[in-house]
């Protein structure tokens, strides 16, 4: 059997393994080879010493800290569920459907793939990779979630038949045990964690940068349960689980430089800097704009605060502007209101107003050169005015563009009323359409 893609991190030797550890299940001789020159990693798994745990082990001693929304501890205490480079729980967040696939996967019987742990030093181990199988089960049976039965009927451990409870807390585990330093650890973290619910690049960035600065980073900004969360909700987007607003918070205050800020910082047990900046722009943001529409969300704010900050501006005019520019029909990118009206009302491109459309270009089109050819001018009025060879000429329909009279950024509005034809040259050369 060949696993073969050139692409990196798609799963060939989790998929080489797993099939091996199988075929070896079955009483197979296995040989796998890793043909990667440069970089193999075969020995992540290969070369790493095997034990079987049952569940009873595993969750023995489990605690789960529903603030944090993370296991803590396992077989017995020697077993860091979540360490500091570990992403967030999440399989429950999908309404709880891959934790409890988990579940179901135990009742029938069926593996749930090889697990990772990394040796700290003696009768010490963490969860490399698993951490989210572990806690659903973990979850399960101290009663946090229940799982519906044959007949449709939610079923919670303590609530099971004794045979099905036995066949969860005997289902046996594989594990690899890894031992190395830091460097290779988080390494490894890496590639194992290639299968299932794909790492963030900040997840993988809170792994890299693992330490004191990221733990207290991760309280303040990946923390479900913070109070200010459902305000900050109507300026950012994504799951605060999966890290979305500690890179948002980490981009505004290194102005897209995360990476290099999360290592000049990594040892810092202090991140007022990081607090205070994220604080400035939020403040900015509602200062501003005090009524918060939808299309606010997941807007470039950094980058806008930047801009702008130093700026004045009269916020019951700005509330006014953005009523009015968001109840027009010739508005066609809602989410461009913002920056526009923070630019001073010039770049109509933000908003990308609404353009004339075929039918009124040829009716205008018709009476300007019918109206043009009675005076012998160009049908271009710009071109009539001018003194070249052109202020007699008469342009073809796809020679010329539709315009605003008046201009749309002065009320002008995109009705025939209001729309003039002019060559492609002079339509172009005019400025504030």
């Amino acid at each position: 059997v060949i696993f073969s893609n050139q692409k990196g991190g798609v799963g060939k030797t989790v998929a080489a393994i797993n099939l091996g550890t199988a075929f070896a299940n079955f009483g197979k001789d296995v040989v796998v080879l890793d043909a990667s020159i440069s970089k193999p990693n075969i020995s992540i798994h290969l070369g790493t010493p095997k034990l079987e745990y049952t569940i009873h082990d595993v969750v023995d001693g489990f605690v789960y800290n529903e603030l944090e929304g993370k296991g803590l501890f396992g077989l017995a205490g020697k077993l860091t569920i979540q360490p500091e480079y570990q992403r967030n729980y999440i399989y429950a967040s999908d309404g709880g459907k891959r934790e409890q696939a988990v579940i179901e996967s135990l009742l029938k019987e069926y593996p749930i793939g090889l697990l990772y742990f990394n040796k700290v030093r003696d009768n010490a181990l963490e969860v490399l990779d698993g951490q989210q199988r572990i806690t659903s089960v973990g979850r399960f049976v101290t009663g946090k979630f229940a799982v519906k039965d044959a007949n449709g009927h939610e079923q919670y451990f303590s609530g099971m038949a004794e045979v099905q409870r036995e066949k969860i807390m005997n289902a046996s585990l594989l594990v690899y045990v890894c031992e190395g330093d830091e460097p290779e650890i988080k390494d490894w973290f890496k590639t194992i964690n290639i299968a299932g619910v794909p790492l963030t690049q900040q997840e993988i960035l809170n792994a890299v940068y693992s330490g004191p600065f990221v733990t207290r980073a991760r309280e303040e900004f990946s923390n479900s349960n913070n109070s200010l969360v459902q305000k900050w909700s109507a300026y950012i987007a994504g799951d605060i689980k999966r890290q979305a607003y500690l890179e948002c918070a980490l981009n505004w205050v290194s102005r897209g430089e995360i990476d290099a800020y999360m290592s000049k910082h990594r040892h810092d047990h202090d991140i007022a800097e990081l607090k205070s900046h994220f604080t400035k722009v939020i403040d900015w943001i509602s200062g501003v704009f005090t009524d918060v529409e939808s299309e606010m969300k997941g807007l470039e704010w950094g980058r806008l605060y930047e801009a702008y900050y130093k700026q004045d501006y009269d916020p019951a005019e700005v509330s006014k502007q953005v009523r009015e520019l968001l109840s027009s029909f010739e508005i066609k990118d809602r989410r461009g209101v913002f920056e526009y009206i923070l630019g001073g009302s010039q770049d109509t491109k933000l908003i990308n107003v609404r353009v004339f459309d075929e039918p009124t270009k040829k009716v205008v089109y018709a009476k300007q050169t019918k109206a043009a050819q009675t005076k012998g001018d160009s049908n271009c009025p710009l071109c009539a005015i001018g003194h070249d060879a052109n202020h007699e000429k008469i342009w073809s329909l796809s020679e010329m563009d539709a315009d605003h009279v008046s201009a749309w950024s002065k009320g002008g509005e995109t009705s025939v009323e209001n729309c003039q034809m002019l060559c492609k040259t002079h339509n172009r050369a005019k400025g504030n359409r």
